[in-house]
């Protein structure tokens, strides 16, 4: 990045805090934090420092107009102290990370920014479930990352103290990883006999269970050759071994909608087995597991800009989540309504603001949002007006 971009970028970032009031996460004034100047070839963060060093932070970002901002997840006795030991760790909010990077299925060199954004929205969508419906936590802030992600902060009292490890349980919890497969299956006393049964209350118990129920009640309203095919598409079941479940669940749908692994026969526990593997491809969350693990972590200020695309990193509440487009709705307003002339170092295709087009290689006039995202995300240089 040139000179000249730099110095335009650091002052359009301090006039958009100067009119941008920025919030302060809960206990503020425990927290580290830490920025990144527009220094040249800088990626030097800036850190330990407390609130108190900062001053009021609406006029330390507005002064210093940082190429990034972040806060501390942990709670801290001594914040701005130098060392990580002397800051006296207090608690932490227990933080996700969800980055389009690192999507299975994702390809940062094939896949547009644009997509790789929607792909990571529908993560999200699936570690909200997990984090509702089977962690039950209550106080959750989802922000979009103004980068290729969101993040998620949990501030349940109940988690503030857990240590890294309790964490990585989690993490690998949402991820299945080493998952148990036999653990799926409980046993429980009916009619003074014991039978093995699916684990169907909450867990990863539940989720196959909701399964196999949606699968037998549609496989049950089917023509028999179209759920023959539908059951052989599951992995370990062939045409023989279709005939079988298929038979299982339209003459013991009642046993097995109550879990009742035994009522279908061996059949049913390979067909079980099959569908954990759907739930594990489609519903876990990529989630990144430094990230939550690390008690100590600095995360991005909702509220700031991203200087690696000049999208403001935007908090949401759950109703605008599923219509929330970040390639429109994080735009800065400051950056609308006025063209810059930018000279395009990085021609090709550009999804921006509701619109995918070709912009050409060399000088070009655009709306400034679109060029402060081309110059931060380095396609583009500011030229001289």
């Amino acid at each position: 990045m040139e000179a000249r971009t730099r110095t335009y970028l650091e002052g359009r970032f301090g006039d958009y805090y100067r009119r941008s009031g920025v919030s302060l996460p809960p206990a503020a004034d425990r927290r580290e934090w830490g920025h990144i100047p527009w220094s040249a070839g800088s990626t030097t963060m800036v850190r330990h420092q407390s609130l108190l060093d900062l001053g009021d932070l609406d006029d330390f970002l507005h002064r210093t107009a940082p190429r990034h901002v972040y806060f501390s997840s942990a709670r801290f006795a001594d914040p701005g102290a130098g060392s990580m030991d002397e800051k006296g760790w207090q608690s932490a909010d227990l933080v996700f990370d969800l980055d389009a990077d690192h999507l299975p299925g994702v390809d940062p060199e094939e896949t547009s920014y644009a997509e790789m954004l929607a792909a990571c929205k529908g993560e999200l969508l699936n570690l909200l479930d997990f984090l509702d419906d089977d962690f039950g936590f209550e106080e959750t802030t989802v922000v979009f990352s103004g980068g290729r992600g969101y993040h998620v902060h949990v501030r349940d009292p109940e988690v503030r103290d857990l240590d890294s490890g309790a964490r990585r349980e989690i993490v690998d919890y949402v991820r299945a990883i080493d998952f148990d497969r036999d653990g799926l299956i409980g046993t429980e006393s009916h009619q003074g006999t014991t039978r093995r049964v699916l684990r169907r209350r909450g867990g990863w118990g539940a989720r196959v269970h909701a399964r196999l129920v949606d699968l037998a009640e549609t496989l049950r309203e089917m023509e028999e050759e179209a759920a023959l095919e539908r059951l052989q598409e599951l992995d370990g079941i062939g045409e023989g071994r279709a005939e079988t479940i298929l038979g299982q669940l339209r003459n013991n749908f009642d046993a097995i909608r109550a879990g009742n692994v035994e009522a279908g026969g061996p059949g049913t526990r390979i067909l079980v087995d099959a569908l954990a593997e759907e739930a594990i491809d489609d519903e876990t969350a990529p989630i990144d597991e430094p990230v939550t693990t690390d008690t100590k972590r600095l995360i991005r200020l909702p509220g700031s800009l991203h200087g690696g695309s000049g999208l403001v990193v935007t908090p949401l509440s759950r109703a605008e989540i599923e219509g929330f487009r970040p390639l429109s709705d994080a735009i800065p307003e400051r950056f609308r309504g006025r063209d810059i002339e930018i000279t395009v170092t990085e021609p090709g295709e550009v999804t921006f603001d509701g619109d995918t087009f070709s912009i050409q290689e060399g000088e070009q006039s655009v709306e400034e949002c679109l060029g402060v995202f081309l110059m931060t995300r380095g396609r583009a240089e500011k030229r001289t007006e």
